[in-house]
């Protein structure tokens, strides 16, 4: 019964009944059964970022299903289109062996989630480098044959499918690298607006239409207003900057509207902030970074974007010697 699905997966995936119907089937059969053993544990169901510790559990469950199975690489195992002739091979194994479960063994995060996660780690395509002039000439060419066929394109290119379309994105028309207009700056703000307006439009549950809500001025969630825009849909939008800049200036954007314009991390003021970022770290005493609750760190730098704190945060700690082989506690 897909409402009784949608009712008790409720309680896990609060926004379950934005997801179409066919993913909430496939999350009834996946992981109802996985959520409820969690919360009998006290587990909280996770989105957002992979820890280090969840990284080295999905690297533990792949590696034990290749030895049980005798399947004899990650690749096969999670990109088995790459091996038509032994395909067939592949696909009984998985299923005599539960590879579903497998994977997502000790994990309180959706499957699908972590069946992503787990092909991003073990596609040796998404280790390749910068792209080389030759490289972008082939991407060009490839995409004038086959449009947005990034699967195929990605094959064609020993890339991942999300490489290829970020670069072609980045490559495929004059793009401006000098400092923003007056003009582009616009066009960025008014896309940003009517993506969020679109995003909040196709959530509200009431009968208003986005036409009667284009004039009203926007209550929206600081979370909404920098995290999971659709910056390719943005880009379009803009027209003369690909979808990294059109981020970067909307970040600085917002972060000026937030602050007020203020220097958060300039001078006197600066140094304090940065000396009260570090003594919170230390006072939280965590192991890894995912487990921060960024929301604690507004009342030491003020009222910004999460994304801000965690650039900060990073700059903080490259400037640290060796900082690749310190754990993060």
């Amino acid at each position: 019964d897909l409402d009784a699905a949608k009712q008790q997966l409720e309680e896990f995936i609060p926004h379950v009944r934005n997801i179409s119907d066919n993913s909430v089937r496939k999350m009834a059969g996946r992981d109802l059964a996985r959520f409820k053993e969690f919360k009998k544990q006290g587990i909280a169901v996770k989105f957002g970022r992979f820890s280090k510790k969840e990284n080295e559990q999905i690297r533990k469950n792949v590696e034990d299903f290749l030895s049980a199975t005798g399947i004899d690489s990650a690749e096969k195992l999670l990109f088995t289109y790459r091996y038509p002739e032994d395909k067939g091979t592949i696909h009984r194994l998985k299923a005599k062996h539960l590879f579903c479960e497998k994977l997502s063994e000790g994990i309180p995060r959706p499957w699908r989630l972590i069946y992503y996660r787990a092909r991003k780690m073990f596609d040796p395509n998404n280790y390749k480098g910068r792209y080389t002039d030759e490289e972008k000439e082939k991407l060009k060419k490839y995409h004038a044959l086959h449009g947005n066929d990034w699967k195929k394109i990605s094959e064609m290119m020993s890339r991942s499918n999300l490489s290829v379309a970020m670069k072609y994105s980045e490559i495929k028309s004059a793009v401006n690298y000098g400092p923003w207009s007056k003009e582009e700056t616009r066009k960025l703000m008014n896309a940003v607006e009517e993506v969020i307006r679109k995003r909040l439009g196709t959530e509200e549950e009431d009968s208003h239409s986005l036409s009667e809500k284009s004039s009203e001025d926007l209550l929206v969630d600081r979370e909404k207003l920098s995290e999971k825009l659709p910056w390719t849909e943005i880009e379009a939008k803009v027209g003369t900057r690909y979808w990294r800049q059109c981020k970067q200036k909307w970040n600085t954007v917002l972060i000026n509207r937030l602050t007020k314009g203020q220097q958060l991390f300039r001078g006197t003021k600066g140094l304090q902030t940065k000396i009260n970022l570090i003594k919170r770290l230390y006072e939280m005493d965590v192991e890894d970074p995912n487990d921060l609750n960024w929301e604690e760190f507004n009342n030491i730098i003020g009222d910004v974007p999460k994304a801000y704190v965690q650039g900060k945060l990073y700059k903080l700690k490259v400037s640290v010697p060796f900082w690749q082989k310190k754990t993060f506690s």
